[in-house]
Formats: structure tokens, sequence, C-alpha cells
């Protein structure tokens, strides 16, 4: 019989948490967030196949299968850190793996990251630029610890999801929207913005060319200044020089909703699991803003853009 090996980190959030008489307090002295301490605790029930604590009031307190392993957990953490004492050994800091789409490099990366170093200090972090296959594949892999994703709405068996986002048209200004055939700036493919914008002109029979194709968002971004043409995008972070265009005023279609998705490795180690909690955080507040409206406060919008001259500052 091979036995399941008790999470040490687990363990230590545990003790902590009955010690200081409050998860939240464990939390700030262990430099994790409340989340993740939740995950601890939910992973030794997993492991030892009991119920360790009840709800009392607003705190948690252990139950009999609870006090049993909390008494364990002592002497284990105890002789852990005895053993590292007297090899004169410090902890190796850990490493964490983050890919994320070029669009949450400039707000959610660094907040996610600010909140992490303080609460791991040392721990090096890894970050990589992706598209949504590649990502999705490297965390499935074990190749990255947690990723933000684009995935079509409805995306049920992928992650989490974090934001439904809005899809809108993007440019200069209302000229380039009258032009025939539309030119189009987009990522070279594969792209899901891509092939909502193509999808959504050809069945709307509007013709189109590309002007310009890039793997880069900067680069997509340099092309819309200089008029090379519209593209699909969300709403987050539109640079200010540039503008959502009104699809009722210039015939273009209506997009469908994207989603963000959280993507984690399936046995994250401690300070991973922290981190995916963290950069949900961090998403989940920046992107609250741009969720998608309701079809009627949308309808409201656009007569509002139609008022104001048919395009809209973002």
């Amino acid at each position: 019989m091979i036995r399941a090996n008790l999470d040490m980190d687990a363990l230590r959030s545990m003790v902590a948490g009955i010690e200081l008489g409050s998860f939240a307090r464990a939390a700030s002295q262990l430099g994790r967030s409340q989340s993740a301490i939740s995950m601890h605790l939910k992973k030794l029930e997993q492991q030892t196949g009991q119920v360790l604590f009840r709800r009392s009031g607003r705190g948690l307190v252990p139950t009999e299968a609870g006090e049993t392993l909390l008494g364990h957990a002592r002497r284990i953490l105890a002789l852990n850190d005895a053993a590292l004492d007297r090899l004169g050994a410090a902890a190796q800091p850990a490493a964490v793996r983050l890919g994320l789409p070029q669009d949450f490099f400039e707000d959610v990366m660094p907040d996610a990251l600010r909140a992490f170093a303080k609460r791991h200090p040392g721990t090096h972090a890894e970050v990589r630029a992706g598209r949504n296959h590649v990502l999705a594949q490297e965390v499935r892999a074990g190749r990255l610890d947690a990723a933000l994703a684009f995935f079509p709405a409805g995306s049920d068996g992928h992650g989490e999801r974090i934001a439904t986002l809005p899809l809108v048209w993007i440019g200069t200004g209302a000229a380039q929207a009258i032009e025939v055939p539309l030119p189009l700036v987009l990522f070279d493919h594969p792209c899901l913005f891509r092939q909502s914008a193509l999808r959504g002109l050809d069945e709307a029979g509007r013709a189109w060319r590309l002007a310009l194709t890039t793997p880069s968002l900067p680069g997509l971004w340099a092309a819309l200044r200089t008029g090379h043409g519209l593209t699909a995008r969300t709403r987050h972070r539109i640079p200010a020089d540039l503008r959502e265009i009104d699809p009722h005023a210039h015939g273009l279609p209506h997009l469908p909703p994207i989603e963000v998705r959280l993507l984690s490795a399936e046995a994250p180690t401690s300070a991973a699991a922290d981190l995916c909690a963290i950069l949900r955080d961090a998403a989940e507040r920046h992107l609250a803003r741009h969720e998608s409206r309701a079809p009627a406060e949308e309808a409201l919008n656009h007569r509002k853009m139609q008022e104001n001259g048919a395009v809209g500052e973002t």
C-alpha cells in the first residue's frame, strides 16, 4: 500500500491558524492569501479522508480528527525544522512560472507580481507571453504553473472563468470603417480575435482585406495609429489615442464576447497555488469594469455613441 505524504506547507498553515486563533492572521504571518490557506486545509482533508474543521461563528475549529492531526503536525514540523537547523540548510527559494497574453502585461501582471513578491520574497518568477493555445498546452504539460488565456464564451471545460469581455472594433476614427474592402490589422494565425472578426465580416457579407498582420500587441496598436485599418479587441486598455468604432453606424457586425480564464497546474506547489489566488484577484479587479453588459445596457450605450457622432472615446 502506497501512503500519501502530508503537505508540509499545509501542516504549517493548519498549526499557525490554530495557534494564532485565526486563519486570517495565519495568512498574514505566513505571507499567503486567505484563499491559499483555505486550499491548504482542503488539501489536508483530501489527503486524510477526514473532516478536520467545523465552522464556529465566523471561524473554524478543529474536529476530533483535526485535533489528532494537529498533535502530529506539531511534531512533524518540529522534526523538520530541527533537521534543517542541525544541517545548517536554508530553504531553497521556490520558483513559479506564469503565462499571460500581452494584453495584461501593463496592469494585471505587475500588480500580481508585486503582491506575490511581498508574500514570497526571494522567489524566482518566470513570466512568458504567449498565445492562448500555447499557454493551455504549457499548463497541461506542467511547464507553467498558472496562466491567463482567452477562450470563446462558454468554454466551461477550460480552467476558471475570470471575466466575459465584449469584443469591439477599434481604429483611429470613422473614415476607415467605410472603406471597401475593409482594411484590417490583426494578429497572425492562430488568433481568437482574428477568427471572430473574419467570421463576423463574412457572415455579414462585408468585404475585407488584411492590411497588416503581426504577433505583437504594441505592433498592432502602432499600425492602427498610422491608419492601416481597424482591429477587433476587448475594451481592456485601449490606448487613449485610439477609438472604439460604433458598428451600428458603419455596418460592422457585432462580435461575440470572449472569456478570460485562469488555468492552473493540476498539483501546484504552495507558492504556485498562492500565485493563482493572487492572479485571480488582480485579473478580476482590472477586468470588472469591462465585463459584458446586459443587452439593454449595450443598446443604450450604442445610442449614446451615435448621438455623440458615431465614435466614442474609450
